[in-house]
């Protein structure tokens, strides 16, 4: 697939899952996404501020927590969903602060602009853009966070370089993302589902901070959190089933594919 088909494809999927018509992306299906939220990361006290409506356990991590997020700080998150961590790090920076979120699914905008004004939150803003090409002006930003989105970008040094361009002079990055510990089977590949699951995409962890240092960012560190929430093997999620039967007799996609915590700063 080209970077035009791909985008293409990820936009309609993710409509779909916006729309809970079909698939569950890189997390869970069923009402629990609550549990699968605490299961990675979030507390039972973050929870409780984030609109239920913003939870569709797309996540593979927390990065605001990794963001170590202060009162007034400016925050851009990468591929914003139905603006699960937007609303969380929206608590943290207070009314003197503000987050953006950017997304490139008008299914997923409307969500997160709907999940805004029901709930009165008034110190979010929701964006449609590809995140390869972000509707941001340079050096503006204090944080960027990211959940299991980077992963599916066709163009992942542009991201970076994007990331770059927008962090003011000593922002940051704290981003949860899909990794891969060696190179997937030619079959997962080229599977439309696992691409779309977060794990088609997803490039070796060593290619993943050298794409990030070659953006300019400095102390780039890369921590490998473990097992990924895509691929556990009870899955009743159709993209995560057809990801799994893609590998061959006793393969695991353990073996192959981990959840990861990004960080670095713009000097």
């Amino acid at each position: 697939m080209n970077k035009k088909e791909t985008q293409k494809i990820v936009r309609e999927a993710y409509g779909k899952i916006a729309q809970r018509q079909e698939g569950c992306g890189c997390g869970t299906c069923g009402p629990d996404t609550k549990e699968f939220a605490k299961s990675i990361g979030y507390s039972e006290e973050e929870l409780k501020v984030i609109p239920d409506e913003a939870n569709l356990a797309l996540s593979c991590g927390n990065p605001t927590a990794l963001a170590i997020l202060k009162e007034g700080e400016v925050v851009l998150d990468l591929g914003s969903g139905a603006g699960f961590d937007c609303f969380l790090s929206a608590t943290k920076v207070g009314p003197k602060g503000k987050v953006i979120g950017i997304d490139m699914t008008p299914e997923m905008i409307e969500k997160a602009k709907k999940n805004a004004k029901k709930n009165g939150v008034e110190n979010v803003e929701f964006r449609l853009s590809e995140i390869e090409k972000l509707p941001v002006e340079d050096n503006s930003v204090e944080v960027v966070i990211s959940n299991c989105v980077i992963n599916l970008s066709a163009d992942k040094i542009n991201v970076f370089q994007e990331v770059h361009r927008v962090l003011m002079p000593g922002g940051r990055i704290a981003i949860s993302d899909i990794a891969l510990l060696k190179e997937l089977p030619n079959r997962i590949q080229e599977s439309i589902e696992a691409y779309v699951g977060c794990v088609g995409g997803a490039i070796l962890v060593d290619e993943y901070k050298r794409i990030v240092e070659a953006s300019g960012l400095k102390d780039v560190k890369i921590t490998v959190k473990g097992t990924s929430a895509c691929v556990d093997s009870n899955t009743k999620d159709p993209i995560g089933r057809a990801i799994l039967d893609g590998l061959g007799e006793n393969e695991s996609l353990e073996d192959y594919v981990v959840s990861i915590y990004v960080e670095g700063y713009k000097e």
